[in-house]
């Protein structure tokens, strides 16, 4: 057992710690980081999970992570590549026809569907495009927040405030109905307006069930189809692409940049619980009962998983009732499998670009609404929704010579299964049905599976803390969004414990691999440093 001394200690080497840690040591603060695993990444790693095969083990694509951030850690000098995928999408459909997305693609294939649908998709790609680049303009800083007091301390918020309404000043009355439907509607309600035929439909309204247990009809599930596609890959709007080396090479470039800016990160150091004295976070306690003392401690862990380490004496009880009721829970299962060649699909059963795509196994809003009901009935549908991915098309680095990896992005299981069942005993008969699913529209595809990890929504909140297997740190909801996320009055990145911070995906703008929750934790820190609030 031991104390260390350092200006910020950060719970969590995900890739917000590390981008948070980054910014804030750069700024000649000392920082030290504990990461519970092994390896640093969180949820963007990269693992061997069958000999000779790695894959990224939970985020496997990448887009959203901002571009401000790759130069601000100048992640390519640290040896991050990013390819873009040969072709953006691919949905097979049971009749054996199929719908191809992407740059000079997307319009002749819906048009064998639908010629009305294909004359609208350019209105469609830019009215959303419209919506999505406010999102961008708002995800590298704190949203309004709601703070206690006189007009002095609401000032701050009123500027921010203000900075929003200007920013949506600019947009057209036909854009400001565009936010207040992506904001609110369902995606199933947002594209029935736009499109008669269900293949367009189905492809595009995947990312509004992404990470998401909800069906495409849930009301604001249109934002999180907008959450999916305000990124860009190598200055490519609305793109995504394949890091080489997996996932795990974007947050060992992170930890280089780290180490570079003298950042000291502690692998294999759980954290046991938020020091505290007189009402102060001032460090952390690791189960080795090691202690690192601070002026401020940041989190980069689930919201929910951060207070049950902090003294409950000394957190608002209003607070505490909400995090209670803080809304966490995903329909994900991830699969990861071992290849012995490419799955022929009975439409395009050669190899070819589609195999570089995000392969989208869906074929209607109806489905998809149909698998999320048959999944909180039964526990999972026996229809799933299934995007797979082959990095290994991209990247040869991942499998032997010959064979490939395929990443498997599962939708719907129940994060508690009902009717005393549990993801232990029901894992594998879940994992063989989405391996299933795909034989279903790729024949032979099982037969070539060689090895494979399968993990539940238990695997996810076991392995990575992400409590009900959500890979967003909570809903991504109208009241757990923006100046509400992760409670209103605390969404400017500081806790309701003076010297603690969120720069987790359980704050703004949320989950997936952006950096950004991480990027603007640390602006609060700084700002409270320089008005010597520690």
């Amino acid at each position: 057992m031991a104390t260390t001394n350092c200006d910020v200690v950060i719970l969590g080497a995900g890739h917000n710690g590390l981008v948070c840690a980054h910014r804030l040591a750069k700024a000649g603060l000392s920082v030290t980081v504990l990461e519970r695993r092994g390896v640093v990444g969180g949820a963007a790693v990269t693992e061997n999970f069958h000999p000779g095969f790695r894959n990224s083990t939970a985020s496997y694509t990448v887009s959203l992570l901002r571009p401000e951030i790759i130069a601000a850690m100048e992640l390519h000098r640290h040896g991050l590549r990013i390819v873009e995928r040969r072709m953006a999408n691919f949905l097979p459909l049971p009749d054996g026809r199929h719908l191809a997305a992407g740059p000079g693609r997307t319009a002749a294939s819906v048009a064998a569907f639908s010629e009305r649908d294909a004359q609208r998709l350019p209105a469609y790609e830019a009215r959303l495009e419209t919506v999505a680049a406010v999102l961008r303009d708002l995800v590298l800083q704190a949203p309004p927040n709601l703070a206690e007091g006189g007009w002095l301390a609401a000032l701050p918020d009123l500027i921010d405030a203000g900075r929003v309404a200007r920013r949506l000043s600019r947009l057209d009355l036909t854009a400001k109905r565009d936010v207040m439907d992506l904001f609110t509607k369902s995606a199933g309600a947002w594209l029935d307006g736009w499109f008669e035929s269900e293949p367009i439909k189905a492809l595009l309204g995947f990312d509004a069930v992404v990470g998401n247990y909800a069906s495409p009809y849930t009301p604001g599930s249109a934002y999180v189809l907008l959450h999916h596609v305000f990124g860009e890959v190598n200055g490519n709007k609305g793109a995504w692409g394949h890091a080489i080396g997996g996932m795990g090479a974007i947050t060992q470039a992170m930890a280089k940049a780290c180490a570079e800016a003298g950042v000291a990160i502690r692998l294999d150091s759980p954290v046991a619980q938020v020091l505290s004295e007189k009402g102060r976070a001032v460090g952390a306690v690791t189960e080795a009962g090691d202690v690192v003392r601070a002026r401020a401690v940041v989190s980069n862990l689930h919201p929910r998983l951060l207070f049950s380490k902090v003294d409950p004496a000394i957190v608002p009880a209003d607070f505490t009732e909400r995090m209670t009721r803080y809304a966490s829970g995903s329909g994900t299962f991830r699969m990861n499998v071992a290849l012995s060649e490419l799955p022929r699909f009975t439409s395009l059963p050669e190899p070819g670009d589609h195999h570089t795509a995000g392969i989208i196994i869906a074929p209607s809003l109806g489905y998809m609404d149909r698998a999320h009901a048959q999944a909180r009935l039964s526990g999972w549908s026996q229809e799933p929704i299934v995007e797979m991915l082959i990095p290994s098309t991209l990247d040869d680095s991942l499998a032997p010579p010959g064979c490939h990896v395929a990443s498997l992005f599962c939708q719907h299981v129940a994060p508690v299964l009902p009717e005393g069942l549990d993801w232990e005993t029901c894992r594998d008969r879940v994992a063989n049905l989405m391996i299933e699913t795909v034989d279903r529209y790729a024949p032979g595809f099982k037969a070539s599976v060689v090895g494979r990890l399968a993990l539940s929504p238990a695997d996810l909140e076991a392995r990575f803390g992400l409590i009900g297997g959500d890979i967003f740190h909570g809903r991504l909801t109208l009241d757990q969004l923006f100046s509400a996320r992760p409670v209103l009055g605390h969404a400017d990145y500081r806790m309701p414990v003076p010297g603690l911070y969120l720069c987790g995906s359980g704050a703004h703008p949320g989950g997936g691999v952006t950096g950004a929750p991480g990027y603007n934790a640390a602006a609060a820190v700084l700002a409270d440093r320089r008005r010597k609030r520690f």
